[in-house]
């Protein structure tokens, strides 16, 4: 049967799907991520019914369980709190497993390190080759010689997972893939993820591509919290793209792999994957009250596992824990400089305060004492350290927040005393005369 007429089934099924959903059928089943395993696992269309994992019992009430009661069928996961990166409950998460197409993260990590970069455009148009085109698994298609934007190649990945359309936007940003798995290896690296080794940027079963749980948090913390753009991305539950090729043009449809989207009222993503050797994973994004959590959930048994078992630990972060953030102006303006040529330098904050408290805190009650440097000498540079903010609760503290220089203060030479001195002298005859 020829690509062609593959694609022209799938739109006609897909499309059929979506007007069955506009009178209320359940399409959930269609979106279940085929992916790249070459033995997909025949159960999912039965298991996957479209109920919310542990109906049973409250939000509340799982909450309140402690990390030994809550139940977790995965053998690898971690729920992580994304600004603060505090890890809230984990299971093996040190383990080297194969990921699937979660590595997916650090693909589109690196696409929008070069959209913030400049060195690509969402506009651009990427051309496919024949190598990208050949990808098995989970693909929309690519035709070779066809060209999409980089916002519909973003869409295909973070949709569909489509393992033609990483391989298209790696040789277009590296020039090839070898070259851009190892920037994906060193930008894991940076992030301090020990236990990971990337071998292809689209998460195909191959010896020694394996990444763990922490690192898979630690990978999508980066994501979300510097791209946070991606969840326009990520939440897209049916869409439609156009194949343009010498053979005409036809639209294809894109179906989310990430059933939580869909069926979980907090979800804000972010990337499903399944193969034989990595059975089912999911790193699944989540906001509630403005504190934003990432499950992790590595060779779970079934899909239905999988998403139940991410739905069970964002509840429980979401119950028990609370954020205090505090991004105010510091209440000094500015610090004495000694030798310099300015007399003082402004103070600026490193950033926002933030603090997870689990512990069920009146977070009313911070209390914020400024420390500013008492000897500060030129010269003194823009960004330097010159005092923190201490915040502490019933006099514990909980955590500082970095103070800085707002800008140079260059160290002071003969001239600029006797400028000193000359106005000194200056202003007290003005004085005298008033």
């Amino acid at each position: 049967m020829s690509r062609l007429v593959i694609k022209r089934i799938q739109t006609l099924v897909l499309g059929i799907a979506l007007a069955l959903s506009c009178i209320c059928l359940p399409v959930e089943s269609l979106a279940e991520e085929v992916e790249q395993t070459d033995h997909p696992q025949q159960e999912e269309g039965q298991q996957e019914g479209g109920e919310q994992a542990e109906e049973q019992k409250t939000e509340e009430q799982k909450a309140e369980e402690p990390q030994a009661q809550i139940e977790i069928s995965a053998p690898s996961a971690v729920l992580m709190e994304a600004s603060t990166g505090t890890v809230i409950y984990e299971k093996d998460a040190d383990t080297a497993r194969p990921p699937a197409s979660v590595t997916k993260v650090m693909t589109m990590l690196l696409i929008f390190d070069a959209l913030e970069a400049g060195s690509i455009h969402l506009e651009d148009e990427v051309t496919t080759s024949e190598y990208a085109a050949s990808m098995g698994g989970s693909q929309v298609f690519l035709e070779p010689g066809e060209t999409q934007t980089v916002d519909t190649m973003l869409k295909c990945i973070a949709v569909a997972s489509a393992n033609d359309a990483c391989v298209a936007m790696a040789e277009y940003i590296c020039g090839s893939e070898e070259e851009f798995v190892r920037k994906m290896n060193e930008r894991a690296k940076g992030l301090g993820m020990d236990n990971t080794n990337f071998v292809n940027c689209n998460g195909l079963d191959a010896e020694g591509h394996v990444t763990s749980a922490r690192d898979i948090a630690l990978m999508s913390r980066e994501l979300i919290t510097k791209y946070p753009q991606v969840h326009d991305y990520s939440m897209i539950w049916m869409e439609n793209i156009t194949h343009n090729t010498s053979k005409g043009a036809s639209e294809f449809g894109l179906a989310n792999t990430n059933k939580l989207v869909r069926q979980y009222e907090y979800a804000t993503g972010l990337k499903t994957g399944s193969t034989g050797e990595a059975k089912f994973c999911v790193s699944a994004t989540g906001k509630k009250n403005g504190i934003e959590m990432i499950a992790v959930i590595m060779g779970a048994e079934t899909s239905k596992e999988r998403f139940a078992d991410a739905v069970k630990l964002l509840n429980h972060g979401f119950g028990k824990c609370q954020l205090y953030t505090d991004d105010s102006a510091p209440a000094v303006k500015s610090v004495d400089v000694k030798g310099g040529v300015a007399e003082n330098v402004s103070v600026e904050r490193s950033g926002t305060f933030s603090y997870l408290d689990m512990t069920g805190a009146n977070l009313a009650e911070v209390e914020k004492k400024t420390e500013v440097s008492k000897d500060l000498s030129a010269p003194v540079k823009k960004g330097d350290a010159v005092g923190y903010i201490v915040y502490s609760i019933d006099g514990s503290e909980i955590g500082r927040m970095e103070l800085t220089a707002g800008e140079d203060v260059e160290k002071a030479g003969f001239p600029d005393y006797l400028k000193k001195a000359f106005d000194r002298l200056v202003l007290r005859r003005l004085e005298r005369k008033l």
